[in-house]
């Protein structure tokens, strides 16, 4: 007969009484002489275990030789503990099992670090001993919320007529976008598949083949540079959906969203989400990710700069640039030395300087007033709606280079201020109209904003061959609190119109065919109008959880250097195994100094 084990932290009162069986790991364990306490823990919480030396002198010395991590199988009554032991923190607080039996099903040596929520330890740390990090209770919470955060949306998917299709994992590299990894062919030497950047090729064609509406939730791969949100493997969740309208879309998303937060988190959030076009988010914002949990919105004030006496307001405005400012209020009181420290902060963003105007009761504080006449100074008061006691910052140069610095500074004020409390809710926002295309300098070409497959703006096709900066595109991204959760766009589906937008990237051709061949002859074969999303599962779920990295919510993730220190790859590989692929390896080469 198998044997029925009961969860500890699901006892109940109503197992008073009760013979149970337990299975779990020894959480602590405190002697006190004739009676010995173990706490003992599961999936499912932890439970009060007492060995009491009159009852169990035949297993005693065994009890006291257990330590923390020890597997244990034990039994015994479930009773009610004595009014002044109760721990009014525990679910199973006001119980406990008094030993009858025992068995330890491993030993264990001691972890590296304590296995508890909240520990203090170094994460390098953590990842080596990963399997120990799991262990603990908070740990074990997100990814449990990982998984109802998947069931949700694949059952609200499959509600709404989605089929879901698994795509390849080898398939071909594709020049644009960030680097493929690339898995040479054992078969057919010298040449390579690629690990999928995403399924964008094979969903579009999934649409050709008439499935209408797909969904995936994957894994994809991107061989680029790393930071706190982002990983060389990631989870998308991925869609695509025939004779669709970007409206469509957005429906779509906010019901899923709405369905995803009730049944994880049992929350209601507000819809529809707000939208806001992408040169507007680059005005007011400084980024095409804007978080809305506060104000501090960046404000124009070129035409009052470009006139005034400061020859560097006026070089900048006179060369093509503008003058942008923030107004932090409250902040007058700034030292010096603080405003040379975000002096410093915005050289380091790539700005030439930083301006700034101190607010006060008697007018306006700075090395540069004198520069300004009095309407200037009112006209720059009105844009910012200036008060005394506030700070005004400004930042002079090109708009493509003074956005991303006002962006950057108005969120570092914004967490150096207490700006952004962690109750503050859910704010989505889509941000819409983007540019196609945008010339890249270095290559000397334009490059696909979003992807090459990405359709333009009807009334803006005949600008591809003349204006291509101009082009905007039907895509769209979702943002949470500052965070770009999700991107898609209405596709191309016509051959003329893939081949045109290829043309506007530089691609000649024979080019095309080389590479998206298979595509564009999946077009002349009765393609439909479709659009899609995908969303980053990794940084959802990292919202979610109220995480500020998604290697928490990733059970096996790499370091910020792509490194996964649990199994110490990526790593070397033989000699027999090169030769079967056909490679050889050179020494990596010193860089000169």
């Amino acid at each position: 007969m198998p044997k029925t084990r009961s969860m500890c932290g699901q006892l109940t009162r109503e197992n008073l009484g009760e013979e149970v069986l337990l299975q779990g790991w020894v959480q602590r364990r405190r002697d006190h002489g004739k009676l010995i306490f173990i706490d003992l823990r599961d999936l499912s919480g932890l439970v009060q275990v007492v060995a009491d030396y009159e009852e169990n002198a035949h297993i005693f010395r065994e009890v006291e030789d257990i330590r923390s991590e020890f597997v244990l199988e034990v039994s015994g009554r479930l009773v009610l503990r004595d009014p002044e032991t109760v721990n009014e923190n525990l679910p199973t607080g006001e119980l406990e099992v008094r030993l009858k039996s025992l068995e330890v099903l491993n030993t264990a040596k001691t972890p590296p670090f304590y296995i508890e929520d909240h520990v203090d330890v170094d994460e390098n740390l953590r990842l080596r001993y990963r399997y120990l990090d799991l262990r603990r209770p908070e740990m074990y919470a997100k990814l449990k919320l990982r998984h109802r955060a998947a069931l949700a949306v694949r059952n609200f998917l499959d509600g709404r007529g989605f089929l879901e299709v698994e795509t390849p994992m080898l398939t071909r590299s594709t020049p644009e976008g960030a680097r493929d990894y690339l898995v040479p062919s054992r078969i057919t030497p010298g040449s390579f598949y690629a690990l999928p950047q995403s399924p964008q090729l094979f969903k579009q064609l999934l649409m050709v083949a008439g499935a209408e509406k797909y969904f995936q939730i994957v894994r994809c791969f991107r061989d680029e540079d790393l930071r706190a949100d982002r990983q060389p493997e990631f989870t998308q969740i991925d869609m695509e959906m025939s004779f669709v309208e970007e409206e469509d879309v957005f429906a779509l998303v906010e019901d899923m969203l709405s369905h995803l937060y009730r049944e994880v988190l049992g929350r209601e959030i507000p819809t529809p989400f707000p939208r806001i076009p992408y040169p507007e988010a680059m005005l007011r914002f400084g980024t095409d990710k804007p978080d809305l949990r506060f104000g501090m919105e960046v404000k124009d004030i070129t035409p009052v700069a470009g006139s005034s006496g400061f020859k560097v307001f006026k070089q900048a405005v006179a060369g093509g640039g503008v003058v942008r400012g923030l107004n932090v209020k409250g902040c007058a009181h700034f030292s010096r030395r603080e405003l040379d420290e975000l002096t410093n902060y915005s050289i380091n963003l790539g700005a030439k300087g930083m301006a700034w105007f101190l607010v006060t009761p008697e007018g306006f504080k700075s090395p540069i007033v004198k520069f300004f006449t009095e309407d200037e100074l009112k006209g720059i008061k009105g844009i910012l709606e200036a008060e005394p006691g506030d700070l005004l910052i400004f930042i002079a140069d090109r708009p493509e280079k003074a956005a991303p610095v006002l962006g950057a500074l108005r969120l570092h004020l914004a967490r150096q201020l207490q700006l952004l409390p962690g109750d503050s809710g859910e704010h989505f926002l889509w941000v819409v109209d983007y540019p196609l295309l945008s010339y890249d300098e270095e290559e000397g070409r334009y490059t696909a904003n979003h992807h090459p497959f990405t359709s333009p703006v009807a009334a803006d096709i005949p600008l591809l061959n003349t204006e291509p900066s101009r082009v905007r595109a039907r895509a769209y991204d979702l943002v949470l609190n500052g965070v770009e959760i999700g991107g898609g766009s209405i596709r191309n589906h016509r051959r003329e119109l893939q081949e045109a937008v290829f043309s506007a990237l530089g691609f000649s051709p024979e080019e095309a065919r080389e590479q998206f061949g298979f595509l564009l002859k999946a077009f002349e074969f009765g393609a439909p109008p479709h659009g899609g999303i995908a969303f980053g599962l990794d940084r959802l779920v990292m919202l979610l959880a109220g995480s500020s990295s998604i290697r928490d919510v990733i059970p096996f993730p790499k370091t910020a250097r792509g490194t996964c220190l649990l199994t110490e790859s990526p790593a070397a590989v033989t000699e027999d195994q090169l030769k079967e692929l056909h490679l050889l390896v050179r020494e990596a080469e010193e860089e000169e100094e």
